[in-house]
């Protein structure tokens, strides 16, 4: 069970830090360098209960990426699943992402991955994305979609239910067939680019069918036009014919490689935002809830924060201007609010760290950000275990590596394991003969030449106990 680390503050503006002084934060660790506290506030209104994970500025063997759910745009997951799918080629601690429709499962916001763009936004609200370089942007972003045959350039949504847009593009991150409708024209695009933004994309027309729920070629996409549109795409882009793809974004966002929707923006350069002026209604921003944020603190290191609510006596929740002044305390020089509600959820290696607003569970969402470790990993043991029990003892590498396991106590060290281990899981049961302090560590270089190593530390004692 996850140890907690339990701090009392008052959330009162006047009492927050400036985020250069802020204390980093301490807790459990996770895997190397991320660590988990989970904080209790006790304010006018009530407990609040506060998931915080700090992660190092994810370069090198750490990564943060966006999610989608099921691999695709349309449709929920829930988290804990989504990193469970990404075990086998990384450890994964993250966050909900987007807020989302509840009808079609689809963001409401921008999705980038890998800097192609997967979901498109009208702008009002702020949006979260990482450069290369691990770097945050937290902006008001806009996307202007346009689409040519043989006329000129018309408007156009991007990856989005029906009824929103005259035409839309249809990628394959949309999923495996445009949706069911009546009355349109589409025109297959195959092969078609990747959909990266502020540049012009250009396909050839394979075919030109009536009637939606067409397969989406892997590699191409489906042009839809509905209404109005259905005679204009019918004249202007014939089988056998080229069309032009426009996928323009402001701010233009050029080095962002990873992205999802969300807002408002919590602290910008330092400073707590009040009013945001985003599109969010008063009961949106003001009514204490089960939130989430992400976040930067000046050295580079990511937050991830969601607010515990929905259990009277255990956790009250935030309103968007408290979560702000936490995400302050908490070292965070620009930050975001995500999804908020039944979907703010923390997540480690497929276990909750938060605790669902919702009594049936946790609610499956339509993404999420996440960092990613490829470095070795060793789940921690008990952190007492009594003498004569057997104790299992595991490390992880993703990528094939050069291994050694060590475990070091009051009779000196002993080798576990030595050599060239493929990608998985190793397990080793060990039974306790010694009372004292024991260190398990695991030193790895990967294929691609990159060093790590992790270290657990437990006690043998006179008895068990798992915390």
């Amino acid at each position: 069970m996850l140890r907690r680390a339990v701090t009392f503050a008052l959330i009162v503006g006047g009492l927050v830090a400036p985020a250069a002084a802020a204390a980093p934060v301490r807790g459990q660790t996770l895997m190397p360098g991320v660590v988990y506290s989970k904080q209790v506030d006790f304010t006018p209104h009530g407990p609040v209960v506060l998931n915080v994970v700090s992660t190092p500025r994810p370069t090198g063997l750490y990564s943060i990426k966006a999610l989608l759910s099921n691999g695709a745009v349309a449709g929920r997951e829930r988290l804990t699943d989504m990193e469970s799918g990404l075990s086998a080629a990384a450890t994964v601690v993250g966050v909900n992402g987007d807020f989302f429709d509840t009808r079609w499962g689809t963001p409401s916001s921008v999705l980038v991955r890998g800097g192609v763009l997967g979901a498109g936004t009208r702008g009002g609200r702020s949006a979260v994305g990482f450069d290369a370089g691990a770097g945050l942007h937290v902006d008001r972003l806009s996307l202007d979609g346009s689409w040519k045959g043989t006329g000129q350039f018309r408007p156009m949504g991007l990856n989005e239910p029906p009824g929103r847009s005259n035409v839309t593009l249809y990628t394959s991150a949309w999923g495996a067939a445009t949706p069911a409708e009546n009355g349109t024209v589409e025109a297959i695009l195959a092969p078609f680019p990747a959909a990266r933004p502020n540049t012009t994309l250009t396909a050839p027309v394979t075919q030109v069918v009536q009637g939606g729920n067409q397969p989406i070629p892997p590699n191409g996409a489906v042009l839809v036009a509905r209404a109005g549109q259905v005679n204009t795409l019918t004249s202007e882009v014939p089988a056998g014919g080229q069309v032009a793809i426009r996928l323009i974004l402001t701010p233009r966002w050029s080095d962002v490689q990873e992205a999802v929707g969300g807002g408002p923006v919590l602290v910008r350069n330092g400073h707590p935002v009040f009013r945001a002026n985003e599109s969010f209604s008063i009961s949106q921003l003001f009514t204490r809830t089960a939130r989430s944020a992400v976040g930067q603190t000046a050295d580079g290191r990511v937050l991830f924060v969601t607010a515990d609510a929905g259990r009277p006596g255990y956790s009250t929740g935030l309103t968007s201007f408290e979560l702000a002044l936490a995400m302050m305390r908490f070292g965070a020089v620009n930050a975001c609010g995500l999804g908020t509600g039944a979907g703010a959820t923390l997540a480690f290696d497929g276990k909750l760290l938060s605790r669902p607003s919702d009594r049936a569970g946790e609610s499956p969402v339509a993404d999420a950000l996440v960092v990613t470790y490829e470095g070795v990993y060793a789940p921690a043991p008990a952190p007492t275990v009594a003498v004569g029990k057997t104790e299992a003892l595991a490390y992880k590498v993703v990528r094939r590596s050069t291994v050694t396991a060590t475990l070091t106590g009051p009779g000196g060290t002993t080798t576990l394991d030595a050599g060239t281990k493929e990608p998985g899981t190793y397990t080793f049961n060990w039974t306790a003969t010694t009372a004292g302090k024991w260190t398990l560590s695991v030193d790895a270089v990967d294929d691609l030449g990159r060093s790590s190593s992790t270290d657990r530390t437990f006690t043998v004692g006179a008895t068990s106990r798992r915390g």
